[in-house]
């Protein structure tokens, strides 16, 4: 690298002079490099030296991430269900969100366990309280898409102080949930990449 650095942009031949190898030998060398993003590569022109550090790169490879490689399937409840039913759906389906549709199966609001314990606390009948009660609505909700750059909902998590988003899909008639991003979606993220398992 301190090569490239010193006199690029080089050739592959060049290099191998300058270390009394063979091109062939120093070929799998110079592949790593390139790949791992702290050389560049050009046809007629040769190596040169990006100028990035490791944090730098780390930081380019997390901003390619999108919300669709680590979605998970969303947990909908109708907006007519009970505060029971919701609660029991929550424990069976171990989330700590659920996302609430009205009867076009569209987004109308949002329950957290903290909703839920709120409307459990006194001496409501909690099988005739419909979730629609005591959800966040619309427009109320931050919602994202499957494009969006997974580090940018992350930090909207952070701002919002929020456990879960829906991935959603805009209809003519408003939001359809498809999928869900959560703070156990960021931590696997997170592990991927100290594994690389991330391209």
């Amino acid at each position: 690298m301190q090569i490239v650095k010193d006199h690029g942009p080089i050739t592959g031949e060049s290099i191998a002079e300058k270390l009394n190898l063979t091109r062939a030998t120093l070929r799998p060398d110079l592949a790593i490099l390139t790949m791992a993003g702290y050389l560049e590569a050009r046809p007629r022109v040769g190596y040169f030296y990006t100028g990035k550090t490791g944090s730098q790169l780390l930081a380019d490879k997390i901003k390619k991430i999108k919300v669709e490689d680590y979605q998970s399937i969303p947990v909908v409840v109708n907006e007519n269900v009970s505060v029971y039913d919701a609660i029991v759906t929550m424990f069976l389906e171990d989330v700590g969100t659920l996302f609430v549709v009205d009867d076009e199966s569209l987004l109308a609001g949002v329950l957290s366990r903290k909703d839920l314990l709120r409307a459990s606390i006194g001496k409501q009948e909690l099988t005739t309280i419909p979730v629609n009660i005591i959800m966040t609505r619309m427009p109320n909700i931050a919602v994202c898409y499957k494009d969006d750059p997974l580090i940018d909902v992350a930090e909207r998590l952070i701002e919002k102080q929020i456990d879960a988003m829906p991935v959603v899909r805009k209809t003519e008639k408003g939001y359809e949930v498809i999928g869900r991003i959560t703070k156990t979606n960021m931590t696997k993220a997170f592990v991927a990449l100290a594994k690389d398992d991330l391209l």
